[in-house]
C-alpha cells in the first residue's frame, strides 16, 4: 500500500504544477490488463478526448492490451482525437508512474502523432 500512496503523492504534485501551466493535461492510467489515456482541460473540469485498450477500435489487430504495442496504439489514437478536438500542445501527466515501458511507448506514439509536450 505504501507504493500506491507514494505514486499518488507524486501524481498530485505533478497535477498541481500542470494546473499552473494552463495547458490541457494528457493523463495516463495503467492497470495490469489495460491502458487508458484522457485529455483534460488544464483545471480537470472537462474531458476533451480519450482512448483506451478497452475500446474495440483501438484493440483491432492487437493480441492484448497490456504490452508496449497496445500502448503505442493508444498514443496514436489519443493524438488523432486531440487534433480533432483542436489541441496540439499538452502537458503529459504520467500519474506518478516511471517513464519507461508502456508509459514511454504511449508518450512516443503521441509525439509522433503530432502532440507537443
Amino acid at each position: 500500500m505504501e507504493k500506491k500512496i507514494a505514486r499518488l503523492r507524486r501524481a498530485k504534485s505533478t497535477r498541481a504544477h500542470i494546473r499552473e501551466l494552463g495547458v490541457p493535461r494528457l493523463s495516463v492510467l495503467r492497470t495490469g490488463q489495460h491502458l487508458y489515456a484522457q485529455l483534460f482541460t488544464h483545471d480537470g473540469s472537462k474531458v476533451l478526448a480519450s482512448a483506451s485498450t478497452v475500446q474495440a477500435d483501438v484493440m483491432a489487430g492487437l493480441k492484448n492490451g497490456k504490452n508496449a504495442e497496445a500502448a503505442a496504439k493508444v498514443g496514436q489514437v489519443i493524438a488523432e482525437r486531440a487534433k480533432a478536438a483542436g489541441v496540439e500542445k499538452v502537458a503529459f501527466d504520467r500519474s506518478g508512474y516511471r517513464f519507461h515501458g508502456r508509459i514511454k511507448a504511449l508518450a512516443d506514439a503521441a509525439r509522433e502523432g503530432g502532440l507537443q509536450f
